[in-house]
């Protein structure tokens, strides 16, 4: 049984169909992706799955127990913690204060005994951005502030994280750092729910990925799997190979 799975959601707003009957699994301990050109419907699985979208039909599964109806909230509670494309970190608190607001959080449904400001700086360890704890985040360059962002998402301690675009804005050694960063928290039993435009940092993390195109999962399957798939050949590049001989 999957940690995570969402079964046949499909999202309906008004005459425009965003997701159709649409299969998401994500195992702990294991990056799994979801790609697809802009507009596939990838922001609108990830708004389902943390609660933010109800979908028009299917269903949520989180450690086997149906959570279609829960809140956001009881959702994080479950520990299930997302990032966001557009950064959402609080850009006049320090590097510190941002993750110490998350950990805070965590007492009002976490019962064992832990240092908020003490999580705080373990994270930031942990993502290796200690040296900047007491910057203001507004002045931080986007990479750092992403890892701030990505620390404050940790710092709930959840069982499945969803990512999304965590290489926006980075440059190729920023990436690089992310994409072993990623390995090491997969490795700690961590599940990794990813969406990502940069092909390159997506084949060389995921275990598995999924592919959407026009709210449709086109494919399914390992890294080279999908590179090899025509239907995925054909929504990001409007051709496959044989079309190129």
């Amino acid at each position: 049984m999957p940690l995570l799975s969402a079964e046949h959601i499909t999202v309906q707003f008004g005459g425009l169909r965003a997701l159709s009957s649409v299969d998401i699994r994500c195992e702990p301990g294991q990056v799994t992706g979801l790609i697809g050109p802009n507009g596939a419907g990838k922001t609108t699985m990830f708004n389902v799955i943390t609660g933010l979208q109800p979908p028009t039909n299917g269903e949520v599964m989180f450690d086997g127990a149906d959570i279609t109806g829960k809140s956001p909230y009881r959702r994080a509670r479950l520990g299930i913690a997302r990032t966001f494309q557009k950064l959402e970190a609080f850009s006049n608190l320090s590097a510190r204060d941002n993750v110490r607001v998350a950990a805070e959080s965590r007492k009002s449904w976490d019962r064992s005994k832990f240092d908020a400001g003490q999580v705080a700086d373990d994270m930031l360890d942990r993502v290796g951005i200690r040296d900047v704890a007491n910057f203001m985040v507004g002045t931080l360059p986007t990479g750092t502030a992403r890892l701030v962002e990505l620390a404050r998402a940790l710092a709930t301690n959840p069982r499945i994280l969803l990512l999304d675009e965590p290489s926006s804005g980075l440059n190729e050694e920023e990436t690089e750092e992310m994409a072993a960063l990623l390995r090491q928290l997969v490795g700690d039993g961590l599940g990794v729910l990813l969406v990502e435009h940069d092909m390159s940092f997506v084949m060389s993390t995921c275990h598995f990925i999924h592919v959407l195109d026009f709210g449709q999962l086109i494919a399914t399957g390992s890294p080279s799997e999908v590179q090899s798939n025509a239907a995925v050949q054909t929504a990001y590049l409007g051709t496959t190979k044989k079309d190129e001989t």
